[in-house]
């Protein structure tokens, strides 16, 4: 009965990740056309990236089996009426080649400072979602005074920062389950080479159940600051997420010391998928706490 249900719970995540794949493509004719766009020569691979609009930079980092127009499409045009936007797919996702390597967030870490090499952007403000979050927390970490703010998205640093439910849907994932659905049609409609949509499948599971952790300590010296948002019923542990608010300078009482340099925003009744569809929200926080 407990192997149903987390497998139960496992297809409900992927039904759900697929439910925000099929909106976005659905809402495509409103993204921007990117100003430029390419392989970039990076830690060993190449890594596909778009540039939107003018003024001061900020990374785009989606979530796992995403791409940019899947994850980013409803924000890049808000974004890039004010900033140039750089919007980065990620080792084997999208327009990126499959690569063998080791799928890791250190890995993909240094692949985003490749990027930001080859476009010569010294550094930048960084937008992270699940996936994408957590790699952005890694790169702060590597690359301290190559981020200038922070916006983590429904993600952690650390594997135990989910919930264990999480955990025991990723370890239930199966190859089969990824077949014939709206997110091998997005792969198929812009990988380079669509024969690898099985080994992508396969090391994305391996990567989704393997534990991870950065390390409180290393969270506590990031010294940008950090807009957190997650949807209150996101899977994310929130008891971990307040820790990881305090490591950041957070929890305070701001009546009687000033107000933390980051900022902690829970909106309610949204899941993990279901935050990310609120635009409107993310782009009102995320617009207050750039400027």
């Amino acid at each position: 009965m407990k192997k149903q249900s987390t497998r139960s719970n496992s297809l409900k995540l992927l039904l759900a990740i697929v439910t925000l794949l099929l909106t976005t493509i659905q809402l495509k004719a409103q993204q921007l056309k990117p100003t430029a766009s390419g392989l970039a020569p990076a830690n060993g691979i190449k890594v596909y990236y778009e540039v939107y609009g003018k003024g001061k930079p900020i990374i785009l980092l989606h979530g796992a089996f995403m791409t940019i127009e899947g994850n980013w499409s409803q924000l890049i045009p808000e974004l890039a009426k004010t900033r140039k936007v750089i919007a980065i797919e990620m080792q084997g996702h999208g327009h990126t080649p499959y690569s063998d390597r080791k799928f890791t967030n250190l890995n993909l870490a240094k692949d985003v400072a490749g990027v930001l090499d080859y476009l010569k952007v010294d550094s930048a403000d960084f937008a992270g979602y699940s996936m994408g979050g957590s790699v952005a927390y890694q790169f702060a970490i590597l690359y301290p005074k190559r981020v200038n703010k922070l916006v983590i998205i429904s993600s952690t640093y650390k594997s135990t920062g989910w919930v264990p439910e999480i955990a025991d849907a990723f370890k239930s994932f199966k190859p089969e389950l990824f077949d014939n659905s709206p997110m091998k049609t997005a792969y198929d409609a812009v990988a380079p080479d669509k024969t690898k949509w099985s080994k992508f499948i396969a090391q994305m599971i391996i990567f989704a159940g393997e534990p991870f952790d950065m390390g409180d300590a290393n969270i506590a010296k990031i010294k940008a600051p950090v807009l957190i948002i997650a949807g209150d019923n996101d899977g994310l542990d929130k008891v971990e997420l307040g820790k990881t608010y305090k490591l950041l300078g957070g929890g305070v009482s701001a009546d009687m010391q000033p107000m933390p340099k980051s900022q902690l925003a829970i909106v309610p009744s949204q899941s993990h998928v279901g935050l990310m569809m609120q635009s409107s929200t993310i782009l009102a926080y995320m617009n207050s706490f750039l400027k």
